[in-house]
């Protein structure tokens, strides 16, 4: 591993897009401290004491929404706007057109989704800014410092997607995902001193600690197996003769991964869910409450839609990623074909069926693991909320990043992490 890495960091690009990463980093874990001016940290403090919806949200932002700082709302807004738009790109066909124009089009689709990543930042940045203003946690909640507060809350946000952005063009990784990655990870510390903390006290037993860390373990290394998980179906290509050149003729395979979205629909199902309840938590009625309260993580309802949620999105975004008609009329364009199966139609018939099986399989997997901490947790009497959804994300980025850097080394003839 410290070879591996030694390797990475003698790669001048490589190390310049690594370096380039952890500095955008840090910037966002700076600007995650910098509070909203006109705030009364006193109040917050009474307004997170139930977790529930704000908790997980505070999950997601690193501890910044407890805090209250610029980047308060995260990234939320920014995944909501690509889950509308992937959505509409499917049902509205002049947007399916501009995805098949290639970059010109997936350019328009990226400049529709900030446009509608700053409308839902701001309405997301009047709720919350609202429900603090009814919990007393606004020093002077005149018109004019809500208003500085949803301007500041909503350009913490576009300034993180483009961060994102930046990190994805210059650096290595998904850059949105490093930064969710980067939220999780730091809320670990505090876990690990709340632990500490149980165990002091005694609520917490040496027992249960074991068994959860053997249960983490355990599940950390279910989801690195299914997510490298694949089916190799085999291909052969005809030989063709072009003047005195000999063309095909060899054997390869089409991987199709058991967890072909990645950890993309957790993420997505996490903001479906998370959304309507925050909306319903602003909102200053009793019966939106009650919807807030049932959509609570951890309660039956959330349990059973998150885990419908994250199958319909695996499926979704498989069929987004992989379509099995076009790689189908690829392969019979260049001669190729799958043993037993006449190329076109059949092979795209034989690949959706296995791609459907495997997809199945996978889905209910991310369901699973996404859940079980509910059921941990409880069962082991230590409240940490990294597990399930946050173990997926960190895993999942970790290795996707983890791939890219392969890529890099083995392209430069170095020995990598994953032998």
């Amino acid at each position: 591993m410290l070879s591996a890495l030694s390797n990475a960091l003698q790669v001048k690009e490589l190390r310049k897009k690594i370096f380039f990463v952890l500095a955008m980093i840090a910037v966002y874990r700076v600007g995650a401290h910098i509070p909203v001016p006109g705030i009364n940290p006193e109040a917050l403090e009474k307004l997170f004491a139930g977790a529930g919806v704000l908790g997980f949200l505070d999950m997601f932002a690193g501890g910044a929404l407890r805090k209250f700082t610029i980047f308060a709302m995260s990234i939320s807004p920014y995944i909501t706007a690509s889950i509308i738009m992937q959505l509409l790109t499917v049902a509205i066909p002049k947007l399916e057109e501009l995805v098949k124009q290639g970059p010109e089009g997936k350019t328009l689709i990226t400049r529709y989704t900030r446009y509608a990543t700053v409308l839902l930042g701001i309405i997301q940045g009047t709720g919350i800014t609202l429900m603090i203003r009814n919990y007393g946690a606004i020093t002077n909640p005149s018109f004019f410092n809500l208003a500085t507060i949803v301007v500041t809350l909503t350009a913490g946000t576009v300034f993180l997607m483009w961060l994102g952005e930046q990190i994805t063009e210059k650096g290595i990784g998904n850059g949105i995902s490093l930064i969710i990655f980067a939220s999780i990870v730091s809320r670990f510390p505090t876990g690990v001193i709340q632990t500490i903390k149980g165990l002091s006290a005694g609520t917490v037993t040496i027992f249960n600690l074991i068994l959860f860390l053997v249960i983490s373990v355990i599940v950390i290394a279910l989801v690195i197996y299914i997510q490298e998980g694949q089916r190799k179906i085999p291909v052969r290509y005809s030989k063709r003769v072009v003047g005195r050149k000999v063309y095909g003729g060899q054997s390869t395979h089409i991987p199709l991964k058991v967890n072909q979205a990645g950890v993309i629909p957790v993420i997505f199902a996490s903001s479906v869910l998370l959304f309507p309840a925050t909306i319903a938590r602003f909102a200053p009625y009793d019966w939106a409450h009650a919807i807030a309260d049932a959509l609570n993580p951890g309660s039956l309802l959330y349990i059973i839609l998150f885990s419908l949620l994250i199958i319909f999105f695996t499926y979704f975004y498989t069929a987004i990623q992989f379509n099995p008609i076009e790689i189908a009329d690829n392969m019979k364009k260049h001669g190729g074909f799958i043993p037993g199966r006449r190329p076109g139609r059949p092979t795209a018939e034989y690949l959706d069926k296995i791609l459907t099986r495997i997809t199945l399989a996978g889905a209910i997997f991310l369901a699973l693991i996404a859940i079980l901490p509910n059921f941990v947790m409880e069962f082991t009497g230590i409240q940490m909320r990294f597990g399930g959804t946050a173990l997926l994300i960190v895993v999942g980025v970790a290795l996707q990043t983890m791939q890219q850097i392969e890529t890099y080394l083995l392209s430069r003839h170095y020995e990598g992490f994953m032998k």
